[in-house]
């Protein structure tokens, strides 16, 4: 398959009960998405908590999954804001050449326009030595990404090459997909759809439930895009049930005690953050158990 088809996963930032990164659980969460199958990494993404980490440990999580990934599977790194400017100069100055790609979210609170959406994006396209991945999530940011808009990115800036759609509507992602130039990837941000948009023509996926069961889910992905439907709905269901768990208090809470679970790493998030309750991590570890690990 080609780079960004398949799953990738969203790294998550482990922390030590003292809040500092835990760069061991950090090489042992990437080398079990890696021995699991899953096909990209992206590190600093949401679930990764960058709004709470230093610029000196954001540099720290780069190093450490540089170094565990030892070059197996293609690095997409999280860069993106709501002011353009600084996006942009983080795009000039940052050391970008371990990653295949950046990733960068729709800016958030703003509430720009269309066209202040798609002037954004052609400053951070005209801007990055590598080509971009559009991630629109309108629960996070307060404003949608349209489908014409990212036609219309994807159509004027040739390093535009996909899309990371996390609207979780599903007539949207149908949308994108009718209507986008032949080799741009429209790319899920959704676990619970996931399957649902490959299917519909899709690329694959940017995962976190992926982090915690990636041999299941990149299968199901594979699955979907051979067109084995019957084959990747038997695995979408035997897991569907631990997508709405990891989401219900909150992401990275959940993911993060399916990492404990399986003894990766502890479940520890900063604040504003805190850790899913004793029911839901009783809940999550039991569903862990039950899937055999």
């Amino acid at each position: 398959m080609q780079p960004f088809t398949g799953t990738g996963v969203a790294l998550v930032t482990p922390f030590k009960k003292d809040f500092s990164v835990d760069t061991e659980a950090l090489a042992r969460i990437v080398n079990h998405v890696i021995a699991g199958g899953v096909e990209y990494l992206v590190v600093l993404g949401t679930t990764g908590e960058p709004a709470t980490l230093t610029d000196d440990e954001k540099e720290l999580v780069i190093a450490t999954v540089k170094k565990a990934n030892n070059g197996r599977l293609p690095l997409v790194l999280g860069v993106g804001g709501n002011n353009t400017a600084d996006v942009v100069d983080e795009l000039k100055t940052r050391d970008l050449s371990p990653f295949a790609a950046i990733l960068s979210v729709s800016p958030y609170y703003n509430k720009p326009t269309q066209e202040g959406i798609y002037r954004h994006f052609s400053a951070v396209a005209e801007a990055s030595p590598v080509p971009v991945i559009l991630y629109n999530v309108p629960a996070r940011t307060g404003s949608n990404m349209l489908p014409s808009t990212i036609q219309r990115l994807a159509n004027d800036h040739t390093n535009i090459i996909g899309v990371k759609e996390a609207a979780g509507d599903m007539v949207q992602a149908m949308k994108i997909i009718q209507h986008k130039p032949k080799d741009f990837l429209v790319i899920s941000g959704d676990d619970m759809i996931a399957l649902p948009m490959v299917l519909a023509g899709g690329a694959g996926v940017i995962s976190v439930i992926g982090e915690g069961f990636p041999k299941e889910f990149s299968e199901m992905i594979r699955l979907g895009l051979q067109r084995k439907t019957d084959e990747a709905y038997a695995l979408h269901y035997k897991i569907a049930d631990s997508i709405d768990l990891i989401f219900e208090q909150g992401n990275p809470g959940g993911i993060k005690q399916i990492h404990q679970a399986m003894g990766l790493s502890e479940n520890t998030v900063r604040l504003p953050l805190v850790e899913v309750n004793a029911d839901l991590a009783g809940r999550i570890d039991r569903f862990v158990r039950a899937l055999g690990y």
